[in-house]
């Protein structure tokens, strides 16, 4: 579904990833692992478009992305979930949800996929017409991950969903990110927390300095010396 072919993206002349490479199929979840300023979230910064590459492919089922605006990318069915969860505080939990549909020409499909958000996410449905600014951090990170969904993504990318939160948080978040896959919609997840990442990936993928170093299933990649010994605090 998603393919990313020896992608550079520089910071003025701070060369920020060097040649990534990877894929993610439809229906899987795929995680990028790696320490903080590894080029995590430049990754998913440079598929949104946020972040231009100065070179490379990025490919959505064969359509080429790199070139495209950001609003371009997500009317294609890229939707993010940002790190630090990014919502609007002033607007209410409706209005932040509602602008997650701001690009969709179905206008007639929202209610429905409302109702599956309020599903998925009870809380948002009690906090309705609360000020996104209000919310605890669990609720926040919960209405980025809704806001996301009311795009109706072909491929959603999660920024460091865990960050911030409670283990109990952590554990419901996970859940729900395996129910969304589930459901059908394709995850590519950046996270700090590697087990529980790799609990829930099917595949996943080691960054360091801006590059791939390890490529591999998930449960081969918990097995894996330099990742127990680097990401999961294992000896």
């Amino acid at each position: 579904m998603l393919e990313l072919k020896d992608v550079h993206t520089y910071y003025g002349n701070i060369h920020a990833l060097k040649g990534i490479s990877l894929n993610v199929e439809k229906g899987e979840i795929v995680t990028l692992i790696g320490s903080n300023g590894a080029g995590k979230s430049t990754t998913l910064r440079t598929i949104q478009g946020i972040n231009r590459p100065r070179s490379g492919t990025i490919l959505l089922e064969g359509e080429e992305l790199e070139k495209l605006p950001p609003h371009e990318i997500a009317i294609r069915g890229v939707a993010q979930s940002p790190e630090g969860r990014m919502i609007f505080p002033r607007m209410t939990v409706m209005e932040n949800l509602e602008m997650g549909a701001y690009a969709r020409k179905d206008k007639t499909g929202m209610s429905d996929d409302l109702e599956r958000v309020f599903k998925l996410f009870p809380r948002l449905k009690e906090r309705i017409g609360q000020k996104g600014g209000t919310l605890s951090g669990g609720e926040q990170q919960m209405l980025a991950m809704g806001r996301a969904l009311m795009a109706r993504p072909r491929i959603l990318l999660l920024d460091e969903p865990s960050m911030g939160l409670s283990p109990i948080l952590v554990e419901l978040i996970f859940e729900i990110i395996q129910t969304i896959n589930k459901e059908g919609t394709t995850i590519l997840l950046v996270e700090q927390n590697a087990l529980m990442a790799l609990s829930i990936a099917n595949r996943g993928y080691v960054i360091q300095t801006g590059e791939i170093v390890l490529s591999d299933t998930a449960p081969r990649l918990k097995e894996n010396e330099m990742v127990r010994k680097s990401y999961l605090g294992i000896e």
